[in-house]
């Protein structure tokens, strides 16, 4: 692997010693308000807004859980939009952000951002559509920045529902046509224009539509079992 230099990372002056994070890796969260009509927008024409929003609740709970990290191994950002959002009292105890940027691209670069600047290390970032994200997951990614310059999560739909690095990489986000199935490719070929090497994850799915839920049916039988309220509300959204 070899040293990447790059241009234009102006910081901020660091924030207060309480805001600084105390270990060396960080995973942002990027989260949604679960309001109906603004999240899981894909879901609505089968299932109407509330119970859209619901399960989009549900769901991101579950990775939430399931990313939850043990003492000492990293620790965790949320990022909410829309920016004027209060989730305080959905996210109790939580450190809660507001987004920031004109696009996907310019938000997760402002994050990143922010957690360089309260003196991360390492940072991934995840969203809260892909429920099989789990700590092990992030964990994977934090080992696999010691070899690589980049790590990715593929998802199904040719995003990815992670990425990780140890330094501000400003260029990754710029010129990418967003919410579209070129999403990781693009990334990809940017990280080799920078000379950046690349690790990819295990593949996962992310539950934007009633397709996804039936084809990770048996996937989501584990989280399901421990988790009846979603359990519930995947199985009123599959009869319909």
């Amino acid at each position: 692997m070899r040293a990447v230099q790059v241009h234009g990372d102006v910081r901020r002056a660091a924030p207060p010693a309480a805001a600084r994070i105390r270990g060396l890796n960080l995973l942002i969260v990027f989260v949604k308000q679960p309001r109906p009509g603004a999240a899981k927008t894909r879901l609505i024409p089968a299932l109407g807004a509330e119970r859209a929003a619901e399960l989009y609740r549900l769901l991101a709970e579950e990775e939430i859980r399931q990313t939850t990290a043990r003492a000492g191994e990293y620790e965790r950002l949320f990022f909410h939009a829309p920016p004027e959002a209060s989730l305080a009292d959905w996210l109790p105890g939580e450190t809660l952000l507001p987004q920031d940027g004109d696009d996907l691209g310019a938000r997760m670069s402002a994050a990143f951002d922010e957690a360089f600047r309260r003196g991360a290390r390492r940072v991934a970032i995840v969203g809260t559509d892909a429920p099989f994200v789990s700590r092990d997951t992030v964990l994977e990614a934090f080992r696999s920045l010691d070899l690589h310059d980049l790590v990715l999560g593929p998802a199904h739909d040719g995003g990815y529902y992670l990425l990780a690095v140890d330094r501000p990489r400003p260029s990754l986000f710029q010129g990418i046509a967003w919410s579209t199935p070129a999403v990781l490719a693009a990334t990809v070929e940017r990280a080799g224009t920078l000379g950046l090497t690349v690790r990819l994850l295990e593949p996962l799915r992310d539950i934007d539509t009633l397709d996804d839920l039936r084809a990770e049916k048996a996937r989501l039988e584990p989280l399901l079992a421990r988790a009846p309220g979603l359990a519930a509300a995947v199985a009123r959204a599959l009869e319909g």
